[in-house]
C-alpha cells in the first residue's frame, strides 16, 4: 500500500484488490468491476495495466497516478496512497 504501509505479493494475472484481499489487507470495494470507483487509490509509483480500457478513471485521473483496484493488474511493483 503505502511506503511505509502494509506489503504484499500480487502476480500479474491477479488484481491489486484480490491480491490486498488474499494477503489480509483489503481495500473498500463495492461493485468488482471498475464502474463505482470505491475502491479508487493514487498509485505513487508502479505500472498497472487493465484488460480493457476501464471508464471508471478519467483520462487526467490516470495521470495524476488514480487507478482501480479491482480491476487493475500489476506490471511492477506498486506503492499506493
Amino acid at each position: 500500500m503505502g511506503a511505509d504501509g502494509p506489503a504484499f505479493d500480487a502476480r500479474e494475472d491477479q488484481t491489486l484488490l484480490r491480491a490486498a484481499e488474499a494477503a489480509g489487507r483489503p481495500i473498500e470495494s463495492s461493485c468488482r468491476n471498475g464502474t463505482c470507483r470505491t475502491c479508487m487509490r493514487r498509485m505513487l509509483s508502479g505500472e498497472v495495466r487493465y484488460r480493457i480500457e476501464w471508464p471508471g478513471v478519467l483520462e487526467e485521473e490516470k495521470r495524476e497516478g488514480w487507478v482501480l483496484p479491482c480491476v487493475a493488474h500489476p506490471v511492477a511493483d506498486i506503492v499506493l496512497a
